[in-house]
């Protein structure tokens, strides 16, 4: 599955910002709901889940706070700012965008 892990790969801003959307959230919380939700078929590296959390971070999209978890671990949550909630209905909607170009190029139906 590289093709389409190269392909969701290219929207990793997209995936963190709509995971943030539902609330704060930390790193490893994120790529286990991401785990979830894609019945186990993707999951993003460490490495470059946490380099678009700085990415993300410089552009102001999203910022970070230090916080406990139940267990006593301290964690560093994630959340959504107002120009990262913008981002995220821009980016998604690029992402149906692209979504409608590739099923009209990829149909197998007759040419009208």
């Amino acid at each position: 599955m590289s093709i389409a892990g190269d392909l969701i790969r290219g929207h990793t801003d997209a995936i963190i910002l709509a995971r943030l959307l539902h609330g704060d959230s930390y790193g490893y919380e994120i790529n286990k709901v991401i785990l979830t939700l894609s019945d186990s078929r993707f999951e993003l590296k460490e490495a470059t889940l946490y380099t678009a959390f700085r990415r993300l971070e410089e552009l102001g999209y999203i910022t970070s706070y230090w916080g406990d978890s139940g267990s006593g671990a301290r964690r560093r949550y994630y959340t959504i700012t107002p120009a990262g909630r913008e981002a995220c209905y821009r980016l998604l909607s690029e992402w149906e965008q692209t979504k409608e170009i590739m099923d009209q190029i990829l149909s197998l139906e007759e040419e009208a």
